[in-house]
């Protein structure tokens, strides 16, 4: 049972970001010198310059394969999290939050007991699967949880009627997460590939599989698996929105594909489902004569392979060591998380508005709330003179963008109706994996019952502690919990010109989403539409194209290149975000001249806070794989390639022709 992961687009984020305050305080600070690497020119390396005493001050722990401002930020709220759960009544009354929250987390720290019941919790489902027919996958996908294999559905908006829920089916079923690591023939690929098999032998072992059996059962996943990439979009072919759209009437599907037993999988979840979009045809036939043809013991170890997957985190301490050697091939981490930190994260994510409901009263301010909205509202102004100076994009065009943009629909620190969790039972006399049973069943029935009703435009997609924020095209909206506006990055005591460069870009960020390659799709109303003229989309077209092209030049690590292409709409935002930000922040001087703080100008502190939200320190191992899997540059790139485009920031450091850090006027790229 699993929900479609971010179906066709669910919500595109910041992935990190750094959040400053504006205030007027007598003195305001400016930014932190001892971030700076002097020994390195801003016009040769603005990255190394802005961010090298902070890398150098942050060596890596052996229990990150990156670590930077950002995460800095989530080991404080995580402290936070931590410490709010600590102080809760571990004799609260049953069926409480603070009941659930509690004893979730302990049944994660009790490591004896974990390591006493062994494989003992997942005992039951592992017999159900070995004695599952061909006939009956479809059905125990659809009511096993923590099976997670072939496909996954899930409900969301309906690209074409954003105001309604539909039903979404989506390519999936691959253990190593990722098509790439299946058919790529790179030796990075094959030593993953290579790992990945020990891991599901050892995992086989664990569970009594002698090593015959193991070998088996790792060679039929490998094999399914790679024949399953096979017909998977890439991460690419997964931005192009429209090629996902495809509604298909369940009755006939049943029909075309009868080894997919549709109505009857809907039907064991209570759903009378009638139309399914599809996201990928050429994979859903594929998955039909899989099932319909494979062997059935190499079925029943794919299934068994993924349900292990799934329950390992949750069982003793052979299983979580098991997944972590795999972990470290992939990221090149080096060591495990301490159990607390693992611990706390399932109630966090599970009881997310739970435990939000206890952050915000205790961390989250009314003013900072406030403090926000001014700001939003002075980038949304910004944002709009950008769009009417744009001198690419006739005024039939801009007058929708301006448009949408006074639609957005904002959200700042908590939502305005918490989630109710009434209906999901924790209880602490039994084992940890199959409590998580039963918040995987909760919650997929809280996404179930929104099938065919209106879209509720109030529900938040992340919990208010989360450090991040979104753009959801589907309700025009952009987001910003509590957990990103805090310190160090949410300090009133820092100039508006750092205040700028720091939450300015993040809110500009978000907004440029709703124009970027994907967001500039959806409408006012969030509605998958076309409102541009065709002239102004082929100018748009060629400038993301080239946008595209610079950051496939680049080269991360060995003779990789970063994908342009897979990175555009955060590419696009970064540069929006930057250039609106700096517009609003000389907006609100208001004709004045802002001050010179520790030597450096207004726009020197602007740009140097905006490349602090990106400081940080990663392993070659975690470059590669985010190169394949992430939609966002790394942090060195999304510093030097995207201010290469900006002329002020040339000026601000007096950048010129025969820097490093210059791009010629003819080569630059300039959308929002």
């Amino acid at each position: 049972m699993k929900s479609v992961n971010s179906m066709i687009l669910l919500a595109t984020v910041v992935a990190a970001g750094a959040f400053a305050s504006c205030s007027k305080s007598a003195a305001p600070k400016g930014i932190d010198t001892a971030n700076l690497d002097t020994s390195v020119s801003p016009k040769a390396d603005f990255y190394d310059y802005a961010c090298g005493g902070w890398m150098k001050a942050n060596p890596l722990k052996p229990e990150y394969s990156r670590y930077g401002t950002f995460d800095a930020l989530g080991e404080n709220n995580r402290e936070q999290v931590r410490e709010l759960v600590a102080g809760l009544n571990r004799n609260a009354e049953k069926g409480t939050n603070e009941q659930k929250v509690a004893d979730l987390y302990d049944l994660g720290m009790d490591s004896v007991r974990l390591n006493n019941d062994g494989p003992a919790p997942i005992a039951a489902d592992l017999a159900t699967i070995a004695e599952t027919p061909r006939e009956g996958i479809v059905n125990l996908m659809a009511t096993m949880p923590g099976l997670d294999v072939f496909f996954g559905t899930g409900v969301q908006a309906d690209l074409m009627n954003s105001d309604m829920n539909t039903m979404y089916w989506g390519q999936g079923g691959l253990g190593l997460g990722d098509r790439d690591y299946y058919l790529d023939n790179s030796e990075r690929s094959q030593k993953i590939r290579e790992a990945y098999t020990t891991y599901l032998r050892t995992l086989a072992g664990l569970v009594g599989y002698n090593e015959e059996q193991a070998a088996r059962l790792a060679n039929n996943v490998l094999q399914i698996e790679t024949e399953l990439a096979q017909k998977h979009l890439s991460r690419t072919e997964q931005r192009n929105i429209e090629i996902q759209y495809n509604p298909k009437a369940v009755a006939q599907l049943a029909k075309d594909y009868p080894s997919v037993d549709l109505p009857g999988y809907f039907k064991a979840q209570n759903l009378d489902v009638d139309t399914i979009i599809v996201d990928n045809p050429a994979y859903y036939e594929l998955v039909a004569n899989t099932i319909a043809k494979a062997d059935e013991q190499v079925l029943r170890d794919y299934m068994t392979a993924s349900y292990l997957s799934s329950a390992a985190p949750y069982l003793s301490d052979d299983f979580i060591d098991a997944q972590f050697e795999l972990r470290k091939v992939m990221s090149g981490v080096e060591q495990q998380q301490p159990r607390w930190k693992r611990a706390i994260s399932v109630p966090n994510g599970i009881l997310g508005e739970a435990l939000g409901q206890l952050y915000v009263e205790k961390y989250f301010p009314e003013s900072s709330k406030e403090r926000m909205e001014t700001l939003v509202a002075n980038l949304q102004v910004a944002l709009g003179e950008h769009i009417e100076n744009l001198t690419w994009m006739s005024d039939t065009t801009k007058a929708k963008a301006l448009e949408k943009l006074n639609a957005f629909h904002v959200k700042i620190g908590y939502p305005d109706t918490w989630r109710d969790y009434s209906k999901l039972d924790i209880d602490p006399e039994l084992p940890y994996w199959n409590n998580i049973q039963r918040a995987i069943l909760f919650n997929a029935d809280y996404n179930n019952s929104d099938y065919g009703k209106p879209v509720d435009r109030e529900r938040w997609l992340m919990s208010p502690q989360t450090v991040n924020a979104y753009y959801n095209p589907t309700t025009n909206e952009i987001c910003f919990p509590a957990g990103i506006l805090q310190p160090p990055f949410f300090d009133p005591n820092l100039d508006d010109a750092c205040n700028y460069g720091a939450i300015g870009v993040v809110i500009g960020h978000e907004m440029t989403h709703g124009f970027d390659d994907q967001g500039r799709q959806f409408d006012k109303d969030g509605n998958f539409a076309d409102w541009w003229t065709p002239a102004d989309a082929e100018a748009f077209n060629a400038l993301a194209e080239k946008l595209a092209a610079q950051f496939d030049s680049i080269i991360v690590a060995g003779d990789t290149h970063a994908n342009g292409h897979l990175t555009l709409g955060e590419n696009i935002a970064d540069q929006g975000g930057l250039r609106v930000a700096r517009t609003a922040y000389h907006n609100s001087l208001n004709g004045a001249e802002g001050p010179v703080i520790d030597g450096f100008t207004p726009d020197q502190r602007f740009y140097l806070a905006y490349a602090n939200v990106w400081a940080g320190n990663i392993r070659e191992d975690e470059i590669l794989a985010r190169t394949i899997d992430d939609p966002h540059s790394l942090g060195r790139w999304r510093v030097n390639a995207t201010l290469r485009n900006i002329e002020p920031f040339f000026n601000a450091f007096e950048i010129t022709e025969g820097d490093e850090m210059f791009r010629p006027e003819a080569e630059r790229v300039v959308i929002w």
